[in-house]
């Protein structure tokens, strides 16, 4: 089935060169501290520039070699652990989860189209559109566990600091944005109405629904999105339609 991505190239993959190169050069500045630190304090270099009573150039040099002895090492370490987060980033990017209906493409019939980063004409940007024979579904993700809780029907996001800030309920949002797409849909179209659903995708669905969005795991997205029903009005070239507007708004 269709996957409609952004009109703009899309980021490029993070080639496996650039990690190894990383890993290297991390290796090599952190080897290249270790030598510079041994060289420095462990084979009496420095002994050379303790003369109790030196002349003014030897002082000068003797500054110069504390300064060298004191500085070098650290700034090869630094750029050794600096290459070696640099890694560690481009591992995690690699491994970045694909968006819940992308995951799950193939389990959907050919009638389907997932279409993501939707800019809608207020500026709003909708993570993942799927568009069928029922219509429009916005679909959303619950915001990372370990970063959010939920309380007392309050959302909270925990900031690098350590402090929790209050956040959007996901599920509000997600159908304050199938408001949205049915606003722009029916401005385009007057003669047609499109309906449109929207969902939250959570690793379980112990998260209360609310009347305007269902929650579902990524296993059960292709059921639910199965089970919404068939919207008669909606003729194959409508949704083509649909799926050409859309396109047109790819952020």
């Amino acid at each position: 089935m269709p996957v409609l991505t952004a009109v703009r190239p899309p980021a490029p993959l993070v080639p496996t060169r650039a990690i190894v190169f990383a890993l290297l050069a991390g290796i090599g500045f952190v080897a290249g501290g270790l030598v510079l630190g041994y060289f420095a304090f462990g084979t009496g270099f420095l002994d050379r520039f303790t003369d109790p009573r030196p002349t003014a150039s030897q002082m000068v040099a003797g500054a110069l070699a504390w300064t060298f002895a004191l500085i070098a090492p650290a700034l090869f370490m630094f750029l050794g652990l600096a290459k070696f987060y640099e890694m560690a980033e481009l591992v995690s990017y690699r491994r970045r989860p694909p968006r819940p209906a992308t995951a799950v493409v193939r389990s959907l019939p050919d009638d389907h189209v997932v279409a993501s980063r939707v800019q809608l004409p207020d500026g709003r940007v909708v993570p993942e559109l799927v568009i069928g024979p029922f219509g429009v579904a916005v679909i959303e993700e619950l915001p990372p566990k370990a970063a959010t809780r939920h309380r007392s029907g309050r959302w909270e996001v925990r900031r690098a600091d350590g402090r929790w800030l209050p956040i959007e309920n996901p599920l509000d949002r997600a159908e304050r944005d199938a408001e949205r797409v049915r606003r722009w849909l029916a401005h385009e179209d007057h003669d047609h109405v499109v309906k449109v659903y929207a969902a939250v995708v959570a690793p379980d669905t112990e998260l209360p629904r609310s009347p305007g969005c269902a929650v579902t795991t990524p296993e059960q997205l292709p059921g639910w999105l199965g089970s919404l029903p068939v919207q008669r009005s909606l003729f194959p070239e409508r949704q083509a339609r649909v799926v050409e507007l859309i396109r047109t708004r790819l952020g």
